[in-house]
């Protein structure tokens, strides 16, 4: 005849653990033991990747597109003016000064026609490449708005210098130098933001 076991007993068959029997949980592995880790952040904690593009990245873009487009504009104009500069030039043989003046215009206006030209592909390139592109876009946007910049510096300088005796046309010099810069500091700072970096050197699937 068999008895219950006591539970007083302290020689009795002592009843099973809670959860004796059952299968148990694997034991938690140790945090970066096994498992890939996000990379550190300067800022003290795993840096978000945004899912849509930060607004003074989107409006740095815009701009990019705009200055583009008018620079294609000032292209076509200049390389307008400078083949209306070889014309004239072509047409006064017979006087060497006009002819030499009108060649040397044409070839500066092609030059500089070049260079716009040259610009607006840089700046419609850039701005087509915000979307998709990496930290190499962020750090050449920065490089070019500097050197834009220092550009709008020096049409700036030459518009205050020159507006007590060019009156309007200088007024018209510092306006634009003074535009231009704005434009430039707005590339780099937007490059340079945190929401800048992070959505350049957001992961990619």
């Amino acid at each position: 005849m068999s008895y219950p076991p006591d539970p007083n007993n302290p020689y009795g068959q002592q009843p099973p653990a809670p959860g004796y029997g059952y299968p148990q949980q694997p034991p938690q592995a140790a945090p970066g033991y096994g498992y890939p880790q996000p990379a550190p952040s300067p800022y003290g904690y795993a840096p978000a990747a945004p899912q849509t593009m930060p607004g003074l990245v989107l409006t740095a873009r815009v701009l990019l597109f705009v200055v583009g487009g008018v620079q294609v504009i000032l292209t076509g104009i200049l390389l307008l003016a400078a083949a209306g500069a070889k014309k004239v030039a072509n047409e006064h043989t017979t006087s060497s000064d006009t002819a030499v003046f009108g060649n040397a215009a044409a070839s500066v206006l092609m030059v500089v026609g070049v260079v716009y030209l040259l610009a607006a592909v840089l700046s419609l390139t850039l701005g087509a490449k915000f979307g998709k592109g990496g930290n190499a876009t962020r750090i050449t946007t920065i490089v070019y708005g500097s050197i834009a910049t220092l550009l709008g510096i020096a049409v700036l300088i030459s518009g205050i210098t020159g507006a007590s005796t060019m009156g309007a046309g200088a007024g018209f010099g510092v306006v634009v130098g003074a535009l231009w810069i704005a434009i430039s500091i707005i590339w780099v700072v937007a490059m340079c933001t945190r929401d800048g970096v992070n959505w350049f050197n957001r992961p990619r699937y």
